[in-house]
């Protein structure tokens, strides 16, 4: 039985230690997902605490999927401000856009400093899709003490004792759930342009 016991054990500590493993410590060593790959099943939690599924090999429409940090991040404040550039002709052009974010489901919009964002926010709170799509990276003390000077605590705002984050990144993805676009850049301070995002998707656009 105590032999047993010690197997499942080991067996559950080889399993942490692979998913953790999986997750790289440095932005620059992430590799999402690529073109043409098939994009995964993921779900994220919308501000009333909804769970929403997502099934790509089913989708009725092409679909964008938004990576940001957070409310607390002005880059991401920035990017979400931009995008109101081009979120509106994107859903004319039969597209469906969500935004995921860390915040915690309480927090998707109040935390945002950008106004009179009427966007599709879900929380990903625990990085389940941002891992799906191999954008999760783990943060080291140093940058966790780097941000509470800046008096965010990812605790908080996630409401999780993960401390990891997304890179920034954008896909598309067609009806068919296969990936047709990328922009993942690990220096968070540099965002894909509305304008470019929508010469990027034009060419998957529904025809009305």
């Amino acid at each position: 039985m105590r032999s047993g016991l010690r197997l499942a054990s080991l067996v559950a500590l080889l399993w942490v230690s692979v998913s953790w493993a999986d997750i790289p410590n440095d932005p620059t060593r992430v590799v999402p997902l690529a073109v043409g790959a098939e994009a995964p099943d993921f779900s994220a939690t919308g501000k009333d605490g909804t769970v929403r599924a997502f099934h790509p090999r089913t989708f009725q429409k092409p679909t964008v999927v938004i990576f940001y940090r957070g409310g607390w991040c002005p880059y991401c404040n920035t990017q979400l401000s931009d995008m109101r550039l081009v979120e509106p002709k994107l859903r004319q052009s039969g597209f469906e856009v969500v935004f995921l974010s860390t915040d915690r489901p309480a927090i998707l919009y109040s935390s945002l400093k950008a106004e009179k964002i009427n966007y599709t926010l879900l929380s990903d709170s625990k990085l389940e899709a941002a891992k799906a799509f191999h954008v999760a990276y783990r943060l080291d003390e140093a940058t966790l003490a780097q941000l509470k000077g800046y008096g965010i605590d990812l605790d908080s705002t996630t409401g999780q004792p993960l401390h990891e984050l997304p890179v920034p990144s954008v896909f598309i993805i067609d009806r068919t759930g296969v990936i047709r676009f990328v922009y993942s850049n690990p220096d968070y301070t540099v965002r894909l342009a509305a304008d470019a995002l929508w010469d990027a998707a034009k060419p998957y656009a529904v025809a009305k």
